[in-house]
């Protein structure tokens, strides 16, 4: 099958409305003029399109170079009421320029100089300039500002139903029946044997149940917060585990009140416990380091074990994380997974802003 040429929708602008304003200008001459030539109007027509067409896309590399497309209402329209004057003039100087060449191809007597052409038509020309420039400049830059408003509402509705499932997720996860069972027989046992620590235990739980059933509305939280929620976790789950499970912190409490995707470390962890300790006969240590690298947050969460190629290692949370993680830092973190001193580690950057 052949495939048809595909001609953007910049391009299907530019041509259809530059061809439409020739037109118009033909039209006028043609009512205008008493001995109409079709030849000159063929040339007319085609070099306005094109030296119209190739001002408006120099300006459009130019604004796209410098990213205008990405900035505030506010200062684009100064940047515009300096762009336009200079387009304008642009326009001008081209527009006598190519008259005057016209003249004197199809007159074979030209009755003005082109210095008194300029001084008799520079005025009317520049003022349809301005107006020109200013209309093609108007459309194109609010068609790129809707379509940044609506590409922005459309991130936004996904972060907020991505962050829903997240919470979702974790709600699942804290109330999962075995992981319940679990930890209500170990208090149980704990009550006999060592109660001090089966207090502490349904303090732990209930505090895990009351932050994700209440405390769910941010979606970004301090980096504070986030660990403290990891603690409880893994004391809890140190309770459950015993021996089995020993953990380590290494904060920068520099980094404290950074604002970071809320669980998105305690997921790191909670597969850390799941895929790692969980399945080695003598459990192990999970490492959780947050340092700064090159002006990036890194997170690291390490655990016993190996990486298994064959293995599908993204679960339902890693998935709902990443795409966190892309849609509010407008993919500059990056989530990664990788062995490092016969571990597993999990790492997320996020970028300190």
């Amino acid at each position: 099958m052949v495939k048809k040429p595909y001609i953007s929708l910049y391009w299907k602008c530019q041509l259809i409305g530059w061809s439409v304003a020739a037109l118009y200008w033909t039209f006028q001459g043609w009512s205008a003029a008493g001995n109409f030539k079709f030849d000159l109007a063929v040339v007319q027509f085609v070099s306005d399109v094109l030296m119209y067409i190739l001002i408006t896309h120099l300006y459009r590399n130019f604004a796209n170079k410098n990213h205008w497309q990405n900035l505030s209402l506010e200062k684009l329209i100064w940047r515009m009421l300096i762009v336009i004057p200079l387009m304008g003039i642009f326009y001008t100087l081209v527009t006598i320029g190519k008259l005057y060449l016209v003249r004197l191809l199809f007159l074979s007597h030209p009755q003005q100089s082109f210095t008194d052409f300029f001084n008799v038509n520079a005025a009317g020309i520049f003022v349809a300039g301005i107006r020109l420039m200013a209309i093609w400049l108007l459309a194109y830059h609010l068609y790129h500002y809707a379509k940044r408003e609506i590409r922005l509402s459309v991130e936004n509705a996904r972060l907020e139903l991505s962050f829903k499932q997240s919470q979702l997720d974790n709600l699942s996860a804290q109330l999962n029946p075995h992981f319940l069972f679990n930890a209500l027989n170990n208090i149980k046992s704990l009550v006999y044997t060592r109660p001090d620590a089966a207090g502490r235990a349904i303090d732990l739980l209930s505090e895990l149940l009351r932050s994700g059933l209440y405390k769910g509305s941010a979606m970004l939280i301090k980096l504070n917060d986030e660990v403290e929620l990891v603690k409880d976790y893994l004391e809890l789950e140190s309770l459950r585990m015993e021996e089995r499970l020993t953990y380590e912190l290494d904060i920068d409490i520099s980094l404290s009140g950074l604002l970071v995707p809320r669980l998105c470390t305690q997921t790191l962890v909670e597969n850390a416990v799941k895929h790692g300790v969980a399945l080695a006969k003598q459990g192990g240590k999970i490492d959780v380091i947050v340092h700064e690298q090159d002006g990036f947050v890194s997170i690291r969460v390490l655990n016993p074990g190996k990486l298994k190629q064959d293995k599908k290692v993204a679960g339902i949370g890693i998935q709902n994380l990443k795409e966190r993680l892309d849609l509010s830092y407008q993919h500059c973190a990056s989530f990664s997974l990788y062995e490092i001193d016969q571990k597993v580690c999990a790492e997320i950057k996020i970028p300190i802003r």
